[in-house]
């Protein structure tokens, strides 16, 4: 018995579009920078750090600006770096919107870009300021409609979709297309936006309810049905995603290399190599050529099932088919070499990246962490640390998290201090699982004044602390009876929740306030 996974209303014949639009994942373009001169690296790390150390919300920010920002200095890659940075960074979303604001106030000195709009948006909308991000959008479509692009649509509609109702992401999609994006007509692409919105969720149930609702509006294309059987790998159901697969190709429409890599990457992650490489075989029977991100995907699942003599024929096999290596094959070929537990390999192919001029991203990094974690612990460890911080690389906080996990554990708080102000120094304001650790850390080995400074950096940052940090903070001061600290402390989080929405988990201040009196 056929099982039908999406509701097929009756139609016309289907007209695929040759030219599907290759969003089915839309990456920041800060994950893979362009090598920048010094000079400007100098700026953009000043401008980061400006904006982080910047005492929020005890002074407005726009005079500020005015006062160390030189308008003529601002370029559309230096505002779109600040703000990459500040977004990778966790810096304090108001503080980024501000930074963004006042670059349009001067854009006559400059052109602002869809990617430093895609920014803003992408801050406000994590930090779930959806008002916020409508009146973004509002200014933008009054001074600089042109910013509005597909990326902006889907960062919207992705991050609603996770944090807000289905019922609020059809009606956001609604008003975009009646007021914010104006004058355009919405077609298959917005549509795919809508669908990818919820598939990326793996809200499944939801994307099919907008794939029938709106099915007889918007004729949909291959790119509709790979977005649909991507929401079915992502669920991790294998036979859901291969009766859609089979369904899609039933109605008529022809499978691209885009397909095939969802399949390929589905199979691989649940360690059926054999499936993906069977799949390999049948796209080149039927004259559709593997890209670099397919042979990327197929060392991944090399390396899954420890299969590392194929991963490295894989790797070696990619000049042969005029493709050229990139960073992404190359830190899958590390991470296989990793799961077999040759670190040294995996060091050495660091090297060959440098040599090529192809560069290290955080992937690279904290892959090898994982490994010397493993196997040369601490002092490996620590050797790639100084490594990474001679090249002067900011990691992402995930990376943060585990360095920081991991010398806490090890009863490094030196080394935990030491990663704290390195990120501080180069304008980060470290991520609040960081903060946590290091401060459940110094407390337990009576080191609470550390621990308040470190506390008290994150709050003049314009950054909430969690609940279980600041009660571990507290518990500790009230024993050493630093209730004067603790005072300051509890008016600082105060102060900053009149400003800066509160997500869950955050502290609210003392549970007790004639504790502090």
């Amino acid at each position: 018995m056929r099982m039908n996974l999406v509701r097929w209303p009756k139609r016309p014949e289907v007209h695929i579009s040759k030219n599907f639009i290759s969003a089915l994942t839309f990456s920041s373009n800060s994950s893979n920078p362009t090598p920048q001169p010094s000079e400007f690296r100098t700026e953009t790390d000043r401008i980061t750090k400006l904006i982080n150390d910047h005492p929020f919300p005890d002074l407005p920010l726009q005079p500020f600006f005015i006062q160390h920002i030189q308008p003529s200095l601002l370029s559309t890659v230096l505002v779109e770096n600040v703000l990459g940075r500040l977004f990778s960074g966790h810096s304090n979303g108001l503080k980024a919107f501000e930074f963004f604001k006042f670059s349009l106030n001067h854009s006559h000195c400059f052109s602002p870009s869809s990617d430093s709009f895609e920014k803003a948006l992408h801050i406000l909308t994590r930090m779930r300021n959806f008002d916020m991000a409508w009146e973004l959008m509002e200014e933008v479509r009054q001074k600089h409609p042109s910013l509005f692009s597909l990326k902006s649509m889907s960062i919207f509609l992705s991050k609603l979709a996770k944090f807000g109702s289905f019922e609020d992401t059809l009606e956001a999609f609604n008003r975009m297309e009646e007021k914010i994006y104006f004058g355009r007509r919405f077609g298959v692409e917005e549509f795919n936006i809508l669908l990818r919105a919820f598939c990326t969720q793996r809200q499944m149930k939801e994307a099919r309810a907008v794939f029938r609702k709106m099915y007889p509006r918007f004729s949909p294309n291959t790119q509709t049905m790979n977005i649909l059987l991507l929401g079915f790998k992502e669920s991790g159901n294998i036979t859901a995603m291969e009766l859609f697969y089979h369904e899609m190709v039933r109605r008529g429409f022809k499978p691209n290399v885009v397909t095939y890599n969802v399949r390929i990457d589905a199979y691989c992650k649940k360690g059926l190599f054999g499936d993906g490489l069977r799949l390999v075989e049948e796209m080149e029977r039927v004259n559709c050529l593997p890209t670099i991100e397919t042979i990327t995907t197929l060392i991944h699942g090399a390396g899954i099932v420890r299969n590392l003599s194929r991963a490295r024929q894989l790797f070696e096999e990619i000049p042969l088919r005029n493709l050229r290596p990139d960073i992404g094959a190359y830190n899958a070929l590390m991470a296989t070499f990793i799961r077999a537990r040759e670190v040294g390999s995996a060091i050495g192919l660091m090297d060959e990246m440098e040599e090529l001029g192809i560069g290290l991203d955080n992937v690279t990094y904290h892959t090898i962490f994982l490994g010397l974690k493993r196997s040369d612990g601490l002092e490996g460890v620590c050797k790639m640390y100084r490594r990474m911080a001679e090249r002067n690389f900011v990691p992402k906080m995930p990376t943060v998290v585990m360095l920081m996990k991991f010398f806490c554990e090890n009863r490094r708080l030196d080394l935990g201090l030491a990663l704290w102000d390195y990120l501080v120094e180069r304008g980060c304001c470290p991520h609040g699982h960081a903060l946590d650790l290091l401060v459940t850390g110094l407390c337990s080995h009576g080191r609470g004044e550390e621990a308040y400074e470190c506390s008290k950096q994150v709050l003049e940052r314009g950054r909430h602390l969690s609940e279980g940090g600041f009660h571990m903070l507290e518990r500790f001061m009230v024993q050493a009876e630093q209730m004067d600290k603790l005072k300051k402390l509890d008016l600082m989080v105060k102060k900053l929740q009149k400003v800066l929405p509160l997500s869950r988990g955050h502290a609210l201040g003392l549970l007790d306030p004639t504790i502090v009196n």
